[in-house]
């Protein structure tokens, strides 16, 4: 993924993002790529979507998943996953990212889960994909509170109450937490391997095992995810990638693009629109 350009040359490809002024906690995804492999990312809120056009590849908790069609992708907050073209024309793909606490405020529903990522639902993926378009060029306030609501009561059927197992209290979950507290600095294996008390490669492998990413992939996936929100509220790229901890806005705009498929500078003009 070396020489990532600062935007996409082929014309099929393209991505773009839209966030809702007067309705906070939502960001709107209009996609189409056929070239780009995207590394492990996540959006630290609920993502559903709908695909329009060709089938996508990608990796969720473990496993690989293919999305054609009329598929309706559901994803948890805090998920790492990846995308790429399964088909020749790619995929062209419509999501929605909801921040945890504004789904439970519209919906006075607490723990939302979805424990299915991937169903094909040609009616209802249609009636997504067309409230996410409707959502998208509506400018009236009250008209997009009312079209978010009943989103959401499309893909309310699939949620669930968020699990209580074992799982989430395992041990490395406080190794997440770390990265999540330190993604501005430089961290070493050493250092997140005492969080646990073992040894660093015998660390790192137990971790991929539960992850599913490495502890630099998943510390990336952190710093970007908080580069979008410094982006959001107006900070210069610049200061965008020292305070996540990135070398230099050059490095910041690779490791965006790789992850997003939108430069961290376009995104911004993007997201600022009214």
């Amino acid at each position: 993924m070396q020489g990532v350009p600062d935007h996409f040359t082929d014309e099929k490809d393209s991505a773009n993002f839209r966030h809702l002024a007067q309705v906070p906690g939502v960001e709107l995804y209009h996609a189409h790529i056929s070239r780009y492999a995207f590394e492990p990312h996540t959006h630290e809120a609920f993502g559903i979507g709908t695909i329009e056009l060709g089938a996508e590849r990608f990796r969720y908790r473990g496993s690989q998943y293919v999305a054609s069609v009329n598929s309706i992708v559901t994803m948890n907050p805090d998920e790492l996953h990846t995308g790429e073209a399964e088909t020749a024309e790619g995929w062209r793909y419509r999501m929605i990212y909801l921040d945890p606490t504004q789904l439970e405020e519209v919906t006075g529903v607490r723990h939302w889960w979805f424990s299915d990522v991937l169903r094909h639902d040609p009616q209802r993926s249609q009636r997504i994909g067309q409230q996410i378009f409707q959502l998208w060029h509506t400018r009236d306030p009250l008209a997009q509170q009312g079209i978010l609501l009943d989103l959401i009561d499309t893909f309310r059927p699939f949620a669930h109450h968020a699990p209580q197992s074992a799982e989430a209290s395992h041990r490395f979950d406080q190794v997440r937490d770390y990265l999540h507290d330190n993604y501005m600095q430089p961290v070493t294996l050493d250092e997140l391997a005492q969080v646990v008390a073992l040894s660093p490669y015998h660390f790192q492998r137990q971790f991929k095992a539960h992850f599913h990413v490495t502890p630099h992939q998943m510390l990336m996936a952190i710093r970007l995810w908080r580069a979008k929100a410094f982006l959001t509220h107006g900070m210069p790229a610049a200061e965008v990638a020292a305070a996540t901890g990135l070398t230099d806005q050059s490095h910041l705009t690779r490791a965006f693009t790789r992850r997003y498929g939108i430069t961290p500078v376009r995104y911004q003009k993007q997201v600022a629109r009214r």
